[in-house]
């Protein structure tokens, strides 16, 4: 039964979103230029203006990032089999199918949720040609385990960091890791354009080659040199953005408070498990996830129907596996038995709610109802 209860809807999220009044210049300079898209003077600014905050050294903006996870793997012409993760968004093994690349999926490691370098090592064949992790729930993956493993296989690495924007490792971004990372601003993101994405590489012939792609291949209006695609942000989210950019450190600040205080309220809950601290810079607290253990009073789906009967609306990211969907379910890589300990944390895993807005009294609401106590 439902408790009592007296607050709106909770959300697992929402958009960080500035005070309209401080859109509206942006929008007059669109208005006055007349430029919409074509890589106009506000995506060109966002892009450098990324470069400058992240720390990264070639940054290409794209609509979202499923069409920068595809356009990536056509930079580097990945073929074959690519190894990954069936613990993630779909957008992750459907940007591989979309390319013609067999997803071969391996399992995850129990405390980081990431791809585990031992199960990687283990299903490299001749037809492996790249390793495309994923920084779950923007946690860093062990990137020098998995640079090693690619280094001694010859093997490209494809980062994909949809989650992990701002995190940091070894004092460095995240982004800079592998040959390529790619970044997600959808709306449920940390730092967000709407809709949006990028593509991090390490050098400029690459960044000329992703433009080209991202652009239907032209250079310029009678030479078309790749079989590119419409890849392009538009200019008012390019200057969403570059508004966004002013307050995400502020914003991440905030889902730090929200972090420590769920950590603090479910630690003396028994059965709720939270994932280990991550520590100093390297987290964004993009996410808030639990695992329900056995030895709590009620099932994952039975907490998670709670939550929902007292208008807290969580998430089972990621459940299902993506290799349990009807495209994948069939590869030999997605059998039960290849991939235990994904299909255990996604029996267990609710996303809570975590956003720069979210009031303190709200985050107790939660925790009083995972506790189980009469809320009036």
């Amino acid at each position: 039964m439902p408790l009592p209860r007296k607050v709106p809807p909770i959300y697992v999220t929402q958009p960080l979103l500035p005070p309209l009044e401080e859109f509206v210049p942006y929008l007059e300079q669109i208005w006055e230029n007349k430029i919409l898209t074509n890589c106009g003077p506000f995506h060109q600014q966002l892009e450098q203006a990324l470069c400058d905050h992240l720390g990264v050294k070639h940054l290409s903006l794209f609509t979202n990032g499923t069409i920068a996870l595809i356009t990536a793997l056509q930079a580097l012409q990945i073929t074959g089999e690519v190894i990954t993760t069936p613990y993630s968004f779909v957008a992750t093994a459907h940007s591989l199918v979309w390319n013609g690349i067999k997803p071969v999926f391996v399992d995850i490691d129990p405390l980081t949720l990431n791809l585990s370098p031992d199960k990687i090592k283990a299903a490299i064949t001749p037809q492996t040609t790249a390793i495309m992790p994923v920084h779950c729930y923007g946690r860093p993956c062990d990137v020098d385990r998995i640079r090693k493993i690619a280094d001694e296989h010859g093997l490209k690495v494809i980062y994909d960091a949809a989650h992990a924007f701002g995190v940091r490792c070894r004092g460095a971004s995240v982004a800079n890791q592998g040959d390529i990372s790619v970044l997600s601003f959808h709306a449920t993101k940390v730092f967000n354009t709407f809709e949006g994405g990028a593509i991090v590489c390490p050098d400029a012939a690459t960044k000329q080659r992703i433009d080209y792609l991202k652009n239907f291949g032209f250079v310029d209006d009678v030479t078309v040199v790749a079989t590119g695609i419409n890849g392009k942000m538009n200019e008012i989210s390019a200057a969403f953005g570059l508004l966004q950019l002013k307050r995400i450190d502020e914003a991440i600040r905030k889902r730090k408070t929200i972090d420590a205080r769920y950590r603090e309220g479910l630690a003396g809950i028994n059965g709720i498990q939270c994932l280990a601290e991550v520590g100093g810079d390297a987290a964004n607290y993009a996410y808030f996830p639990i695992l329900v253990q056995p030895d709590y009073p009620l099932s994952r789906d039975s907490l998670y129907q709670r939550l929902r009967e007292n208008g807290i609306f969580v998430r089972r990211y990621f459940y299902p596996l993506i290799s349990d969907f009807p495209m994948y379910r069939e590869m030999p890589s997605a059998a039960h038995s290849n991939l235990p300990v994904a299909r255990k944390v996604a029996e267990q895993v609710i996303c809570l709610p975590i956003y720069p807005a979210l009031p303190s009294t709200l985050v107790d609401f939660v925790l009083q109802v995972i506790e189980g106590k009469n809320v009036e």
